[in-house]
């Protein structure tokens, strides 16, 4: 989707006088991850859905520019991607497991964007916060790109977290706060029939990482 038609979406949505007064996912997270799966909105809603997840936020990370708004980032004028933060709980759900969804939240295999979103700002990208994370990451890119699962080579970055910014409000729980428009977005861009015809009955779990 482009910036213009994202902005009107979200500008109908206040239009009609939605809230944006929501609770935070009242999960005990000692732990968070970060990834880039193009819009922030699919990403944010994917991943709260797993159990043991807490509040998703939405934002910015990967560019050196301080405090980019979305306009920036959505006109190309920083280096960050849509990225969002998530906290979770390791003693319910495991950092392997979220890397596990998140290849089927989007497709690693292009590095010019994601689906109707087009720009490297909208590209693939896993942040690691510790070694751990890293060497794990580092064993999921590869066993992917091992299988021979795409077509087109996995163009998944993988670098160190490092400046995350919160996008602003508006965007925050987006699935939530404007669900019709948000399916409808969600729809048109073709994301979750290419995770259907990809990823149906395929729950193997792609990892090469050894101790």
């Amino acid at each position: 989707m482009t910036y213009a038609l994202k902005n009107i979406v979200a500008a109908l949505a206040l239009a009609i006088g939605v809230s944006f007064s929501l609770p935070a996912a009242a999960i005990a997270a000692d732990k968070v991850a970060y990834f880039a799966g193009g819009c922030f909105w699919c990403t944010e809603a994917d991943f709260e859905k797993i159990e043991g997840v807490g509040d998703v936020i939405s934002g910015f990370m990967g560019g050196a520019e301080p405090n980019p708004t979305y306009r920036d980032v959505a006109y190309g004028r920083t280096t960050h991607r849509e990225t969002v933060k998530v906290p979770y709980d390791d003693s319910k759900v495991s950092y392997q497991q979220l890397l596990s969804a998140f290849w089927r939240m989007h497709d690693p295999s292009d590095g010019k964007g994601s689906f109707v979103d087009r720009g490297r700002h909208y590209s693939s990208a896993i942040f690691y916060v510790d070694a751990e994370q890293k060497r794990l990451a580092e064993g999921a890119i590869a066993a992917l790109k091992k299988s021979g699962k795409f077509d087109r080579p996995i163009t998944t970055e993988l670098a160190k977290a490092d400046g995350f910014y919160a996008a602003e409000d508006y965007h925050q729980d987006y699935y939530k706060k404007a669900a019709t428009k948000y399916k409808y977005y969600r729809f048109r861009s073709g994301r979750d029939q290419f995770i259907k015809a990809v990823w149906k009955g395929d729950d193997k779990v792609y990892q090469l990482a050894t101790r």
